[in-house]
Order: C-alpha cells, then structure tokens, then sequence
C-alpha cells in the first residue's frame, strides 16, 4: 500500500478524499469481480469495496469475503445485477443486502446506511449516498476502511493508523457501541486476539467492555460461541483470554476456563512448535485446553454454546479421557488405545497432555519430545483394524444365542489385542474353538 500526504501532492487533504493505495490484488483483478462492478457501475453510482477485504490486504492477509457497498438501493442493485445476466439473491433485501454469485464467487452488496433509530442489535435504518455516514455505523475503524475499483483507500476514522499500530479502536464511543449490540463486546477481543499487539490494546474500550459485560448474559449462546471459537483461532489466544478473565468479562460465560497456560502452549505447539501437516490450529481443542472440569461440565459447555453434537462429544472426550496417555507409552499399548478411541481422539489426548507437561517444564528432555513425536506418529499412521471373528462364528461352534456369545468374542478379543493384532482368521478360529471346548 503506497500513502500519499499533503507535502507530497502540495494540497491538504480535504475529508473524504482517498489517503492510499492499494497495490495490484488478485481478488479485484479476478472476473468474477471485475464483472460485478461493471455491473454495479453501470448506471455511474460510486461502487467501493468495503470492510475486511480491504483491511486484510493492507496487511497482506489472504482475502475470505468480498464485501461490496453502493449508494443505489437494493431493487436497483437486483436490476443491474439482472442486466448483466449475473444471478443475484436478496438475502437481506430489508435491510439493503444483496448477494451476487458467479460461479462458486459470492459478493454482499449492500446500499449505504443510517441509523435511524437503534433497537438493541437491530435497528431502523434509511438509505443514504453518504459514505462517512454509513462507515460511522461500523464497529471498529479498521473495519470502515472502504476501497475503489483503482484501490484507492478511504478512510475516515484513521483506522489505517489503528491497523498500523496494533490497535482495535470502536468507532466512536465504545459505550454507545456496545449498547447497540453487545456483541461488539466480544468481536473487540477477538479483533484484538487477530489485530491487535499485546501491549497495545485500547484503555476507553477496555474500559468499557468491563463496565458493561453484564450485557453479555443477554446473548445467544450461537453469538458467543461464533466469537469465542474465532479468538481461540489466533496465534496467542491466551494472552487475549486472560486478560478477559482478568477484568470478569469471561466468568458470566466460561466460569470453568482456567488453564491459560495449557492454552498457551497447545498454541505455539499447533500453529509454530510442530511442522506436521496432521496437526493444524483446532478451536475445539483449544476450548478443551483452557477449561478445567469433567464431562458432565463440558457437555453443560456444549449445551449453553450450542455447540453441535460432534463438537460437544469432542469436548467432553477430551475434559473426561477415555485413556491416559504420555510420552513413556509402547508402540503396543498406543495401538491398543487407538483401536478403542480412535486417531483423532488419540491427537487430542496427547497434544493436551504435551501441553499440560510443558506448561508446567518449559525445558523437557529429548527422550520426552520423542517419546510425543512417536505418539502422534502413531496416530497419523494408524489404520483401523477389525476382530476376524463374529458372532455367527461363535453360534457356528454350538453356542446357543445369548451371553455367552458376547463373552467368548470379548475373551477371544483380548487374546488377539494382546497379540498386538497381529493373529489372523485362522489363528483367531483355532483360539475360539479351543475356548468354546473349554466352557
């Protein structure tokens, strides 16, 4: 991104001028792209990109979602996008959101805003051609940036020099901001946790979120969950966390979160201290790391997150193992837990307690790093294996329907387990036929 100042053109800026430039993007080079704000610009309305898209290319992120904003409203949005043969959904027509899809591309259009009168999270809202007015409705002033088709940058709440320095800054007053949805409350910390640097977080919005987190209670446990598993997906989400917990914003929603040190080293450990493409950033895991009570407690978690059935199976697996697992374990007694628990199960167990072990030694001996090392090498290379026998073996030996057919298999299974798997079907019928002579 290239800056231009008044020194440099001799003229000073006037308000509402373009302060920057966007270098060459790929995502507003694209076809797809180009061709929907033709389509837009077609009757000679201002189109800018909006939002997300712009701040994370001025800081060379990758790009998720294309935001668009334009001063027509949404039925002449619909119009154009229909002129130009583009498909085009009014997924939130009532409020002036469009989608325009080409291909597996999707862009949000919406028409410029203002607030006319707030209710809570929702508001009344008419149409305007004014662009400071509808970036004044954003949250935070990184997220008001808005860019032209040639790039050039705007900016009218200097959140160029917030991104620049590490700083998420509300869009006027933090207090007023979070009344009008309470949400912001949490996007703040999980902005910061992406964002922000460590040392530099914002004392009137954290003064603010503290003063007015009794509001959280208030929110859906969908709403708080969609933040909370995007902060944990930072590098260091522990430092965020903590200091939430620190300033009593996280006890009305995570009492049970305690264990920031674990969280902190899962951290490193999956996104810097391992270079192994079966281990990635993982919120699920990460959730598990901070928290300190049993399944019961993570499935209460899972309940008041709304977390879905797999996620809270997953949490309370790991809140409650089903196996105790440690760098001293056997290639033998590895393969006999992931026959019972599973790969990913098995990941989760060990990355857990590595951290555990290393939040409390930051200073471990080789022989432990490789005794985790072959452990997760272990899960990576297992492939399931099956008991040779069934249940129709065991009746085709005379055994009557009943508990007595459940009884051998479980015999006959551990004889094979301690085998370590290796007895076929053969050798599995033989070990049968001798315990059913033997009943």
């Amino acid at each position: 991104m290239t800056t231009k100042g008044a020194k440099g053109e001799g003229l000073a800026l006037r308000p509402g001028d373009p302060v920057g430039l966007l270098g060459p993007q790929a995502w507003m080079q694209a076809s797809e792209t180009q061709a929907v704000i033709q389509a837009l610009g077609a009757d000679g309305a201002e189109v800018r990109f909006v939002g997300g898209c712009v701040r994370d290319s001025v800081l060379r992120r990758p790009i998720k979602d294309i935001d668009i904003a334009t001063p027509d409203p949404p039925e002449r949005v619909l119009a154009l996008l229909d002129d130009a043969g583009i498909h085009a959904i009014p997924t939130g027509i009532d409020h002036g959101t469009v989608t325009a899809v080409i291909g597996k591309a999707h862009f949000e259009i919406t028409t410029l805003r203002r607030d006319v009168e707030s209710f809570g999270r929702h508001a009344r809202i008419e149409y305007t051609d004014d662009w400071r007015i509808d970036a004044s409705r954003r949250d935070f002033t990184m997220n008001a940036l808005s860019a032209d088709p040639q790039g050039r940058i705007y900016d009218p709440f200097d959140g160029l020099a917030d991104l620049g320095a590490g700083r998420v800054c509300f869009v006027g007053d933090p207090f007023q901001r979070i009344e009008e949805d309470a949400l912001r409350l949490l996007r703040f910390f999980r902005f910061h946790a992406h964002y922000g640097r460590r040392t530099n977080m914002d004392d009137r919005a954290l003064v603010a979120c503290r003063k007015m987190a009794h509001r959280l209670t208030g929110l859906s446990g969908e709403r708080v969950a969609g933040e909370l598993l995007r902060l944990l997906l930072a590098d260091d989400p522990a430092s965020v966390l903590l200091t939430m917990h620190g300033q009593g914003i996280l006890e009305p929603l995570l009492p049970e979160a305690n264990n920031f040190g674990r969280l902190r080293v899962l951290s490193w450990l999956e996104s810097r201290g391992l270079a192994r493409d079966d281990v990635h950033p993982d919120a699920i895991r990460r959730l598990a790391a901070m928290l300190t009570t049993g399944r019961a407690g993570a499935e209460a978690i899972g309940e008041r997150l709304k977390l879905s059935g797999v996620q809270t199976r997953r949490l309370a697996a790991m809140a409650a193992p089903r196996a105790t697992v440690g760098p001293g374990l056997d290639s033998v007694a590895a393969r006999r837990i992931l026959r019972h628990v599973g790969a990913a199960e098995l990941r989760d167990l060990a990355l857990l307690s590595w951290a555990e072990r290393r939040s409390l030694n930051a200073k471990p001996s080789a022989a432990e790093t490789e005794g985790w090392t072959r452990l997760l090498n272990a899960a990576r290379d297992w492939v399931p294996v099956e008991l040779p026998v069934k249940g129709r073996d065991v009746l085709a030996l005379g055994i009557a329907h009943g508990p007595d057919v459940g009884r051998l298999l479980a015999r006959v299974e551990a004889w094979w387990e301690d085998r370590d798997y290796r007895p076929d079907r053969a050798a599995c019928m033989a070990e049968l036929g001798r315990m059913v002579a033997q009943a």
